[in-house]
């Protein structure tokens, strides 16, 4: 089960988030041009994308089963979440 600290601590959340951004800034030069949704593993810095917040979930799940990824659209980084992979 995904780590219940994020859903608990407001200061967990905005760690993890802020990891996140500081992983999607570092690389995205390297994502330029691409489209739809990334998910973002803070710790290792990887980085997984899908067409729809789907196929990139699917995609990080392979690796990280039901771990706490920070999505985000590529078109629109504010438009971000942390979530669980399911």
């Amino acid at each position: 089960m995904a780590d219940v600290e994020m859903w608990e601590s407001k200061e967990a959340r905005k760690a993890f988030i802020s990891k996140g951004k500081a992983v999607l800034a570092k690389n995205r030069d390297d994502l330029q041009g691409a489209s739809g949704i990334v998910a973002i593993e803070p710790e290792s810095g990887d980085i997984f994308t899908g067409s729809t917040l789907g196929e990139a979930n699917e995609a990080a799940f392979k690796v990280y089963p039901d771990c706490w990824l920070y999505f985000v659209r590529l078109d629109d980084p504010e438009a971000a979440i942390p979530l669980p992979t399911w």
